[in-house]
């Protein structure tokens, strides 16, 4: 610091503010430390690990397992709303979208068209997966 106020009160204050973001500093460093510790605890582990054990694919999350037999069929998932009266609406994804959070229903290809291309209070696409482009409907 260049210079610092010759009163008390300001000297105090700047040293709470000071000593505030040491302890912020600190609560962070014990929470990577906490971080680095499991993710070595995993590599250890995976690294016990057959080679073959780790070359399996990942497991489908449940909410998609139930859809899994129907993805390839629809080619499309409807993954409900964030909440009940969300102004977005449910999100229709491409049923190999990797960022579904939510329970997915498949549906045709002809539903996602027309969710798609009715009114945009109840379905939207997802932006990264682009239902709309591989539906041909025009943005």
């Amino acid at each position: 610091m260049n210079e610092l106020p010759p009163d008390p009160p300001r000297l105090r204050a700047i040293l709470a503010y000071l000593d505030q973001g040491l302890a912020e500093t600190e609560t962070l460093a014990t929470y990577l430390r906490l971080q680095t510790a499991a993710v070595r605890q995993a590599l250890t582990a995976a690294a016990r690990q057959p080679t073959d054990a780790r070359r399996l694919p990942p497991q489908r999350r449940p909410a998609l397992q139930a859809c899994a037999q129907q993805e390839e069929a629809s080619g499309f998932v409807e993954e409900k709303q964030l909440q009940a009266g969300h102004p977005l609406g449910a999100t229709v994804h491409r049923a190999d979208c990797t960022v579904i959070q939510r329970d997915a229903n498949p549906i045709s290809a002809d539903d996602g068209r027309q969710a798609l291309t009715g009114d945009g209070k109840f379905f939207h696409a997802w932006e990264f997966c682009r239902p709309d482009a591989h539906l041909g409907i025009p943005r």
